[in-house]
């Protein structure tokens, strides 16, 4: 900048403040911040050797073992609770590392030269961490029922709001295949999300009109209005892949308390009458004039009440300890596969950008395989029409009627 005159320098200056303000806004402050972390642990692991933690001079033998001496160190759970971490945790440290040097040096000491692959001997350690590794324990999927039980308990004459609260955005949840930091507010441990939550303005109501046309409510309809909405779309502004500005449409399914459109319409009516903005967050929700928020804790809770309630260990063979937040954005993607909705249109609903939402439809659902055993019993007759390419048999079959099985054929 010295070298410039006086009359570029702010020109310059300009440039590269942008350029810094799109850096620092491309960094999800979660990733950045364990990426720091990583960091800080992997300098603190390699200052006893007297190794430069950027690996410039280090040989390529003192810089592979140095980098799986530290994975071993963190899958032992050294710099976590003390507890054996999985082959994916390691994974991200050494990715950590090997970022946070490319940034600095534009090299990355983890890959092959010219390559995205991983040093094969750490690909190999990782490779026999994940075979070690016990099976990942997944949530469960609720039905229906749970939000419904939940919406009732809310509407009991002595529930509290926040009752009330949770069974509408349950509610809300199960049909819009919502991310829980979608709808709940941000605690302590997830500040630093990409995901936004819904807002009030991030809601519109529509109705039909005498033609049958869907016509859009204004954002100050009278409630009357809202509560006879024939359909609701929710706008994302941020989420946690990315998009931006997605628009989520579900129809009122004709139930004046268990639908998602009227569970949206409680909540938007509830804090518009105690004068929320439009920027305030779905999950707020007032008591006594005072503000508070549903938290994914109270989500949490809710739904092993409820599944506890409707006997679900018993009746569906799904353990309390396997339902959690996640069961709902879940149970949404099995009711919709289970009614025989396409792969496609599940993946618009609940926003997923690859095929990792065929990972929520739960195979092992007795309704997944129902009627394959006696489908699988009939005899389709097929032939093998690459048979003749192996062995002539023209001459064999060429007489034989097509409903004379082939064993009584003359070969």
């Amino acid at each position: 900048m010295d070298r410039l005159p006086n009359f570029l320098r702010g020109r310059y200056a300009c440039d590269f403040r942008v350029a810094d303000e799109g850096f620092h806004t491309g960094r999800v402050a979660a990733t950045t911040k364990g990426r720091e972390s990583c960091w800080e642990n992997w300098a603190a692991y390699v200052a006893p050797m007297g190794v430069d933690p950027y690996l410039q001079e280090a040989p390529f033998t003192v810089r592979v073992r140095l980098l799986s001496g530290f994975a071993g160190r963190v899958r032992t759970g050294y710099y976590g609770r003390g507890k054996q971490v999985q082959a994916g945790s390691v994974s991200s440290a050494i990715t950590a590392i090997g970022q946070t040097i490319a940034l600095a040096t534009a090299t990355n000491p983890t890959k092959i030269g010219g390559s995205d692959k991983l040093l094969p001997r750490l690909q190999q350690m990782l490779d026999g961490f994940r075979k070690a590794d016990p099976p990942t324990t997944k949530q469960l999927p609720v039905e229906a029922d749970v939000p419904e039980y939940l919406v009732k308990l809310g509407q009991d004459s002595e529930a509290r709001e926040v009752d009330r609260a949770i069974g509408d955005l349950t509610m809300i949840a199960f049909y819009y295949l919502l991310r829980i930091g979608e709808y709940t507010t941000k605690g302590s441990r997830n500040n630093s999300k990409q995901t936004e939550e819904f807002k009030l303005g991030d809601i519109t109501f529509f109705k039909k009109d005498k033609q049958g046309n869907l016509r859009c409510l204004p954002r100050n309809a009278a409630p009357d209005l809202i509560m006879t909405a024939d359909g609701a779309t929710m706008k994302l502004d941020n989420q946690k892949n990315g998009w931006k500005g997605v628009c989520v449409y579900q129809e009122s399914n004709g139930d004046d308390i268990n639908c998602p459109v009227r569970a949206i319409g409680r909540r938007y009516c509830h804090l518009m009458a105690h004068g929320a903005s439009m920027k305030t967050i779905l999950s707020a929700y007032y008591h006594n004039n005072k503000r508070d928020d549903v938290t994914s804790d109270h989500i949490s809770k809710a739904l092993k009440l409820a599944a506890t309630a409707l006997e679900y260990p018993i009746l569906k063979g799904i353990p309390i300890d396997r339902i959690n937040t996640h069961s709902l954005r879940s149970g949404g993607a099995n009711a919709l596969a289970l009614a025989g909705y396409s792969d496609t249109q599940i993946q618009k609903m609940g926003r997923w950008r690859g095929a990792t939402f065929k990972e929520y439809i739960r195979n092992e659902l007795a309704c997944f395989s129902s009627g394959m055993s006696r489908d699988m019993k009939q005899k389709f007759g097929f032939v093998n029409v690459s048979g003749n390419a192996f062995s002539d048999i023209t001459d064999a079959c060429i007489n034989a009627e097509y409903s004379t099985p082939l064993s009584t054929v003359a070969m």
